[in-house]
């Protein structure tokens, strides 16, 4: 490795990222007098002037619809939104045409169960039959889905008659790949997966589920809106079929979302939302419908936002995704370590000193997640709480709400240190004996 090399894959340092936080104009708020301690990424990050600025840009010079007129206006709005999808698509590894744009990852989700679902139907004609489910067919999901991984599935097994099964997790908060093993089977026909957990901070290793995936010849569906954000991810060498997204937890807006697919899956999955600009033919009795992404694409698009999110994701690659993952291990690691040791309170998840990323949920013994968020508030620190759309996992835990505490390239070493110092009080302050 070069000097340059590990120039580019050293962590960042704490200096980088306080001048990280100069892009960022929500740093200067203050909450009841404090600094604002921003521990909240995990439910959407925060953005920096170069995405706001792109976004404004395109509505003041830009904005027109897009694959409709001639005029310059409309030649130029095209541009920027197939600007966005290519750097999107380059950022994950994929073909132009695998990045389809939703308005979020649940609804890139609900693209492929409700595909799936169409083509269960009949419909898609001959291509689309690889889709199809019919009772004795099984889903397999884990146990650490999130709500927006899982009440899709639980809607296409219900459709179809297809059964839904559920690979458990270990008391350290990773999958039980020994079970993983025997339940992915010969009737497996989708793993529907996390590559990190937002609850819990696993990082679930992917590689190991995709063989056993591919040995049953099952579509394996990655739910990376903890992941892309946060590690370096590519599609291809992760050799998954389906992937989503959001982009309000990476930098971008809300209202943009990403579907990656294997092109030939796109083209062949029916669509889900149907009317214009996704067809090439129509009749008073039919339409025929354009290949992917435009087929999946129904309607007005959110055109500034993917230029937005396109922001965003320059703005990380800038700033180099092995660095941000590199700081974010740090973060992670002194969240978790220092969250263990406060006295009552149980840290979720992997212990210290094993990988996970920078998202730490806990349970204060004695008082509810929503006081702990409260009297954290209270000081300017903003965590979560809640069951954070992963109420089954709380379920597993024994739990009905905790507290979650994430952080991104720009969370200091002095908000965790602030966010720490409050939680050590909460118990006192709550008359709940620490000893």
């Amino acid at each position: 490795m070069t000097a340059l090399d590990s120039a580019r894959t050293q962590p960042l340092e704490a200096a980088e990222v306080a001048r990280i936080r100069n892009d960022f104009p929500i740093f200067d708020v203050t909450v009841n007098g404090y600094e604002l301690a921003y521990l909240d990424s995990g439910a959407t990050s925060q953005k920096p002037v170069s995405v706001l600025e792109a976004e404004q840009e395109f509505y003041a010079q830009r904005n027109s619809a897009v694959h409709r007129g001639a005029h310059q206006l409309a030649v130029a709005a095209t541009d920027a939104f197939e600007a966005a999808r290519a750097t999107v698509a380059q950022f994950i590894g994929a073909a132009d045409n695998e990045v389809v744009w939703t308005k979020n990852a649940t609804e890139a989700l609900n693209i492929v169960a409700y595909g799936m679902s169409n083509a269960s139907l009949g419909r898609g004609g001959a291509a689309s039959r690889r889709f199809a489910l019919a009772p004795g067919d099984e889903l397999v999901v884990t146990e650490m889905e999130h709500h927006a991984n899982l009440v899709p599935w639980q809607e296409l097994a219900a459709r179809t008659g297809a059964t839904l099964r559920f690979i458990p997790i270990l008391a350290d908060g990773r999958l039980d790949l020994d079970a993983a093993a025997s339940i992915i089977g010969p009737r497996t026909r989708l793993l529907a997966v996390t590559h990190a957990s937002n609850v819990l901070g696993t990082i679930n290793p992917i590689a190991e589920l995709v063989a056993m995936a591919r040995a049953h010849d099952a579509l394996v569906v990655l739910d990376a809106c903890q992941s892309v954000p946060h590690l370096t991810v590519d599609v291809k060498e992760l050799d998954i079929d389906f992937a989503a997204f959001s982009g309000h937890k990476m930098l971008g807006p809300t209202g943009i979302g990403v579907l990656y697919g294997k092109a030939e899956l796109l083209d062949a999955l029916p669509p889900v939302l149907t009317g214009g600009s996704m067809i090439t033919t129509v009749t008073m009795e039919a339409a025929d419908y354009l290949p992917a992404p435009q087929r999946f694409e129904a309607g007005t698009q959110p055109i500034a936002e993917a230029v937005g999110l396109a922001a965003a994701v320059n703005y990380l690659s800038e700033t180099g995704m092995e660095r941000i993952a590199g700081w974010e291990a740090h973060l992670a690691e002194r969240l978790a370590a220092g969250i263990a040791a406060i006295p009552g309170v149980r840290l979720l998840g992997p212990p210290p000193g094993e990988e996970r990323i920078a998202v730490a949920s806990f349970d204060v013994d004695g008082v509810h997640a929503h006081d702990v968020g409260q009297f954290l508030d209270d000081r300017g620190v903003a965590v979560r709480v809640g069951h954070h759309c992963a109420q089954p996992l709380h379920r597993r835990l024994g739990l009905t709400a905790t507290t979650r505490a994430s952080g991104y390239l720009y969370t200091t070493d002095a908000e965790i240190d602030v966010f720490l110092a409050g939680l050590a009080e909460v118990r006192s302050f709550f008359g709940v004996d620490a000893a």
